[in-house]
């Protein structure tokens, strides 16, 4: 196996992806890499060497195999990442039945039935930072405990360390994607 892709081989994947390196003479500093089909291509400057190649290849694939494995979360994924969270933030207390993607969810960012007990993430939140969906699945958590949105919620949710980020980045996503307009 050459040596560039002895670098690319995952634990997780049946076989390494196949890679197309393209250089460009015009490309001066920028590297970038795209999944085409069944490959990953990754685009050089020409005057790149060969060793440095190498190392931004390996780096470029491994981070579109990242984003992609990010994207493909499972249920059975969120569920351990919602007991993880409960352990962590809510002392164990909040014991969802189920958590699941769906796809059904265009205005909200996630739901909860305390009464069933289970948790339902919109998908649209499949390829956002992991702390985003890990603020929506705590607050979904966190409604297993408290069901309103009152001081006990909210001193539930304090302890999240990325909760104001969390919130401003979903705030931006929600006036994204409503197309509105920044203020003159």
């Amino acid at each position: 196996m050459d040596a560039q892709l002895e670098l690319l081989v995952d634990p997780d994947l049946d076989r390494p992806p196949a890679v197309e390196v393209v250089r460009s003479a015009r490309r001066r500093r920028t590297i970038s890499a795209e999944r085409v089909g069944d490959r990953i291509v990754v685009h050089v400057p020409a005057r790149m060497s060969r060793t440095e190649e190498a190392e931004w290849v390996a780096r470029m694939v491994r981070r579109v195999l990242a984003g992609e494995r990010r994207r493909h979360r499972g249920d059975d994924d969120l569920l351990a990442r919602a007991l993880t969270l409960s352990g962590r933030y809510l002392g164990g207390r909040a014991a969802p039945a189920s958590v699941r993607w769906v796809d059904n969810q265009q205005q909200r960012w996630g739901s909860c039935t305390p009464a069933d007990r289970t948790i339902r993430l919109s998908r649209r939140l499949a390829t956002m930072p992991g702390y985003v969906v890990d603020y929506v699945l705590l607050h979904e958590l966190a409604h297993l405990i408290e069901p309103g949105h009152g001081a006990a919620f909210t001193a539930l949710m304090a302890g999240y360390e990325e909760l104001a980020r969390a919130e401003g980045f979903l705030d931006g996503a929600t006036h994204a994607a409503r197309g509105a307009s920044p203020a003159a």
